[in-house]
């Protein structure tokens, strides 16, 4: 029984090996095949792609051939022509030998007239091309000279409109620096007038107080300090009036600058420029 046990193991065992091996057989077979199938495909397009290059050098090859054949047969025919034309040359070399000096000179005139006519013929052509460069760039000066003229009208209304504004913002400035300038004046004049007033008073004060020299010190000390007040606020309204006058005439510079680039002139300008009130500023 136990040997009848190990037969049927052995017997399924052998036929479990068996259907491994033949399964492992079939996928070694069926990759196989399939990398055959690859390396056929791989090769065969190669062989392919030579084919074709080898086609392609020997259809070229061919037609070089075949243009060098015809090249040579032209050569060949044109080698016809010439001995055709060397021997007519040379029966009618035979028939010129009397007038051969005369040829000579004439031909030595000729070698001298073709030296004078290559040196023609150069010249010639660095003329055309002299002429060539030039008919271009007068055609660039013509556009460059049609661009400059639309350029140069708008320049014009751009001028015109310039200076229409100019006119306006310098009767505006001017109307206002000397509006400023009076009221400047007017108030300098005032604070003038004021400490002149200040200075009687004051003089009146003490001629009548009959202070003591310290309360006197102390009282001028005291005026001392108000006079430099004033007088600072006075250089302050100098200084302000000082920047009014150079600003004006700052402005009148720029615009008769303006004006001169623009080509227009000065003559009925109108407008002058303004002194300052105290020296030196």
């Amino acid at each position: 029984e136990m040997e009848a046990k190990y037969t049927r193991k052995m017997q399924a065992l052998r036929d479990e090996m068996d259907l491994r091996r033949k399964t492992e057989i079939h996928e070694l077979e069926e990759r196989k095949n399939t990398q055959i199938s690859e390396l056929m495909g791989n090769h065969e397009g190669a062989f392919g792609a030579i084919k074709n290059y080898y086609s392609d050098i020997t259809a070229k090859n061919l037609t070089l051939i075949n243009l060098l054949k015809e090249q040579v047969e032209d050569l060949k025919k044109k080698e016809a022509a010439l001995e055709k034309e060397k021997a007519d040359v040379l029966r009618e070399n035979k028939g010129l030998t009397e007038p051969l000096q005369e040829a000579q000179e004439l031909v030595a005139e000729l070698q001298k007239k073709l030296v004078h006519y290559y040196r023609d013929k150069e010249a010639l052509m660095n003329s055309k091309a002299h002429l060539k460069i030039t008919q271009k760039e007068l055609k660039d000066l013509q556009w460059e000279h049609e661009v400059l003229e639309q350029r140069f009208s708008k320049v014009q209304e751009e001028r015109d409109d310039l200076y229409q504004k100019f006119t306006r913002a310098i009767n505006e400035v001017q109307q206002k620096t000397g509006f400023k300038n009076l009221l400047l004046e007017r108030k300098l004049q005032g604070l003038l007038t004021l400490l002149e007033q200040k200075e009687v008073e004051l003089s009146e004060v003490v001629a009548a107080s009959n202070l003591e020299p310290s309360a006197l010190s102390l009282v001028s000390h005291k005026l001392e300090d108000v006079l430099n007040s004033k007088n600072a606020t006075i250089q302050d309204l100098q200084l302000q009036l000082a920047r009014v006058c150079k600003a004006h005439n700052d402005m009148l510079q720029t615009f008769e600058a303006k004006l001169t680039a623009f080509g227009i002139p000065l003559d009925n300008l109108g407008f002058q420029p303004l002194s300052f009130p105290f020296p030196g500023q």
